[in-house]
């Protein structure tokens, strides 16, 4: 039931940005749908719940795409995943919002998951050797005081992550929705 509070609204949000579409379609004949150095991050604010979906080709997370063999892969993803478990050092939210996590959820070929699907029960999976990794991380967080929770500063998460160079952000919170464009640069999205 969670998952619906974010598919819904989304469902419905135009971006601004024309190539931020959903890359679970794998059109490899359409520009961004897995493209490297971009991520998409869905915000939804909802009363005191903060729910954040981060999707990211895993190339912008640890440098590579295939299973890991090698220790020194292997050591990538184990830190990576490590970083990914921690999303209040990821998220720059205001301390005065008193957001704590309640849930998360980590998905991708690289931690050792099985083929995904989708709701629509589209599978992840490729059939060819040069199948495209994906990251996917959802979150939820209980904020004591949303009232302080006007923005998100994305910086940590270019900084932890600095192979990832955009992220197309939607947005939805007490002011409505949006859809931003953040980089290293611009890396803070207000609400």
């Amino acid at each position: 039931m969670r998952r619906l509070l974010l598919a819904l609204p989304f469902a419905l949000l135009p971006l601004a940005v024309a190539h931020a579409h959903d890359d679970h379609d794998h059109d490899h004949g359409t520009l961004g749908a897995h493209e490297h150095g971009v991520a998409k991050l869905n915000a939804v604010l909802d009363g005191n719940t903060l729910e954040l979906e981060l999707d990211s080709p895993a190339m912008n997370i640890v440098g590579f795409e295939h299973v890991a063999s090698s220790d020194a892969d292997k050591a990538k993803v184990t830190a990576a995943r490590q970083q990914l478990e921690q999303p209040l050092k990821l998220f720059g939210v205001a301390p005065a919002a008193g957001c704590k996590e309640d849930a998360q959820e980590l998905e991708s070929p690289l931690f050792g998951d099985a083929a995904q699907t989708d709701e629509d029960g589209d599978s992840h999976e490729h059939g060819h050797a040069h199948a495209h990794a994906d990251v996917n991380a959802h979150y939820q967080l209980t904020c004591a005081t949303p009232g302080k929770l006007t923005q998100i500063d994305l910086g940590p998460l270019f900084k932890t992550f600095p192979q990832t160079q955009k992220i197309n952000v939607q947005l939805i919170g007490p002011n409505g929705q949006k859809g931003i464009e953040a980089t290293p640069a611009k890396a803070v999205v207000a609400f």
